[in-house]
């Protein structure tokens, strides 16, 4: 039998057939690999497939055999990840905020790649991209490889800030002012992307949504500020006191909640959060909060199953953030 010339090609074609044809559902006999290498050019024999599927078996990849009368063959049974993993990345590409509609949808797209054809028919299926709110900053990806880079190279950035106007678009902030910013942690939090960063103009530490800034400069040859801020910088513990990370004064508070609220308390401030009960059906904690309207907000949202015991200057703060939303009523 003649040999075509993709012949040197044959085991990295059918290292393609299996990943994208096979798996636990879906078998391949000699035959049907045979028929499939020719669709690439490729001639092959069983004796040869055999071999060739040794040979790729002493290599590493798992390729099973089915035994059946009806249906057997060979599939690729170990692959980098399993179909609910998949799965599972599918779902937060989708509800990640700060990635646009379209980078959703690449990204999905090479995901599904990972699996066999009929598993990404599986992963096609929950994709439920078109309606949910994401961002409509396409250049996140770069912005993101910026910050990377200038973390990396210990290099301070340049960014305009980016807010909406009334006619739906993203203009900059304080008439075009470029922030200069010491990158120091990327984090993920309330489904958007923040930087957190040393703004040394006030020697402080400071958080901005990924998706919001433009016209990024990584500033070569200028070195970050803030070491000694960050020697120790906790970003779940930041994250879980600024409330929609919206910054604010921060303050220990102690606050009370019902008994039933303990799963929302947890949530929100994490399991190493001090918890005193009481006999009464209600408990306390001591928490370290950045006072906002963000943080009032969500302890109006409880009720009368949560309240402020102390301090007195942010219960009054409190009344003061209550008598304001009443006044517009």
């Amino acid at each position: 039998m003649a040999r075509s010339g993709n012949q040197k090609l044959k085991l990295l074609y059918l290292v393609k057939i299996f990943t994208e044809q096979t798996d636990e559902e879906h078998c391949l006999g000699a035959q049907a690999l045979i028929d499939s290498l020719a669709e690439y050019g490729i001639t092959a024999e069983r004796k040869s497939i055999y071999d060739d599927i040794a040979q790729l078996t002493e290599f590493g990849y798992d390729i099973v055999l089915v035994k059946a009368k009806t249906g057997g063959g060979y599939y690729l049974a170990g692959r980098e990840f399993e179909l609910a993993e998949l799965k599972l990345l599918v779902e937060t590409v989708q509800a990640s905020r700060f990635l646009t509609v379209r980078k959703s949808r690449e990204l999905i797209g090479k995901i599904e790649k990972l699996a066999s054809k009929a598993e990404a028919g599986q992963l096609q299926r929950q994709v439920y991209v078109a309606n949910r709110v994401k961002t409509a900053n396409e250049s996140i990806y770069y912005i993101v490889d910026d910050i990377h880079r200038a973390i990396q190279k210990n290099n301070q950035i340049s960014f305009q800030y980016l807010e909406w106007n009334l006619e739906k678009e993203l203009v900059p902030r304080k008439d075009g002012k470029f922030y200069q910013i010491s990158p120091w942690a990327l984090t993920c939090k309330d489904e958007n992307y923040y930087l957190i960063g040393h703004d040394g103009e006030s020697d402080t530490i400071k958080h901005f949504r990924v998706d919001k800034m433009g016209q990024i400069r990584v500033l070569e040859g200028m070195d970050r500020k803030g070491a000694m801020l960050f020697e120790r910088f906790d970003i779940a513990a930041y994250a879980n006191k600024t409330f929609g990370m919206y910054g604010g004064r921060e303050e220990i508070v102690t606050l009370e909640f019902e008994n039933r609220f303990i799963g929302v308390v947890m949530d929100r401030f994490g399991k190493e959060v001090p918890v005193r009960k009481r006999d009464d059906g209600r408990f306390s904690v001591r928490v370290q909060v950045a006072l906002s309207g963000q943080f009032y907000g969500w302890l109006t949202g409880l009720g009368m199953g949560a309240r402020i015991l102390a301090p007195a200057e942010v219960m009054e703060e409190y009344r003061e953030h209550l008598r304001k939303a009443l006044s517009q009523y």
